[in-house]
């Protein structure tokens, strides 16, 4: 069942942070459904340009019907945020002022029962953004070593019975192919103990997290894609980051701070020139989340987290 419905989060402070001039070029990296696109483009004059990416066909679809609807002034690339610089030299742009990542998984992937995203819909195990790729959850679940699903179930989903989880993986596909989210879901759930299973929340969340994660390679793609996207500022523009869980979180804050930071070494704790060495400045030391307001019309939003950096000079 195909799924549309996508609340976009902390769409004001967005805005507000982007703080978008009515001719500027603006990416949005993470398009989806065009929620906060569909914002910018309002916020635009006809000199201004929209620049959306992604790598779903069916996000592309509906985000082309929508932002039709607003204006013209607006073009579409297929692709991966980490080939955003080539994406852009094809239709010669070389410098921006502002972008947005929006890094959550959007409800109607979430909703989309056939896309084997949720735990919450039985369905072939896919997870994958790009239905173009190669690599799917099924072939993650059936063909990684025990050793490589455990590392990926750790390092990814953070989670606690990545072995034991990992064990019985191998053990149930030794006898069958695992091919649906329900069946893995019934492994992990035979994997935990009674005590985390009666716990709130998912007990699959942070096995799938981990699966989707390593099928679209997000983490690396996030560390090349911010990096190149931080370049092509112009002085005064500004990059907006939505997280939804603390690895993305903690890569951004990372990088942020290797662009706004020059620490010192053991012999110098700072250096006199360094303010001449930073190019970039925090919009918002403290990382900006939804209010309960928000949370309670969308709970999803939850686990948002919004930091903002801007080119100075």
């Amino acid at each position: 069942m195909k799924s549309d419905m996508h609340k976009s989060v902390l769409l004001n402070e967005v805005i507000d942070g982007l703080n978008i001039k009515k001719d500027g070029i603006y990416l949005d990296l993470t398009l989806g459904r065009a929620g906060h696109s569909s914002h910018i483009l309002q916020g635009l004059s006809e000199k201004g340009l929209l620049i959306g990416v992604d790598q779903d066909d069916e996000a592309i679809e509906f985000s082309s019907k929508l932002l039709a609807s607003i204006g013209t002034n607006y073009k579409i690339l297929k692709g991966n945020f980490s080939n955003i610089d080539n994406l852009l030299k094809g239709i010669n742009i070389s410098e921006i002022d502002g972008a947005l990542f929006d890094l959550g998984v959007s409800s109607p992937q979430f909703d989309e029962d056939y896309r084997g995203f949720s735990y919450r819909f039985n369905s072939p195990l896919d997870m994958r953004m790009d239905q173009n790729s190669d690599l799917t959850a099924y072939k993650v679940v059936n063909s990684y070593s025990l050793n490589d699903l455990t590392r990926v179930f750790r390092e990814y989903g953070e989670e606690p019975f990545a072995y034991k989880i990992a064990q019985n993986i191998v053990k149930s596909r030794n006898i069958k192919p695992i091919e649906t989210t329900f069946e893995l879901v019934d492994i992990i759930k035979s994997s935990l103990p009674k005590k985390v299973l009666l716990k709130p929340g998912h007990p699959a969340k942070q096995t799938f997290q981990a699966i989707r994660i390593e099928v679209n390679d997000e983490l690396n793609v996030l560390k090349i894609g911010l990096n190149k996207v931080l370049d092509l500022l112009k002085i005064g523009g500004r990059c907006c980051v939505i997280t939804f869980h603390s690895l993305e979180d903690r890569i951004v804050k990372q990088i942020f701070k290797e662009r706004t930071v020059i620490e010192g070494d053991r012999i110098n704790d700072f250096r006199k020139n360094s303010d001449e060495l930073i190019n970039y400045k925090l919009v918002n030391k403290k990382v900006i989340v939804s209010s309960l307001e928000e949370v309670t019309s969308n709970p999803r939003s939850k686990s948002a987290k919004l930091r903002i950096i801007e080119k100075i000079k």
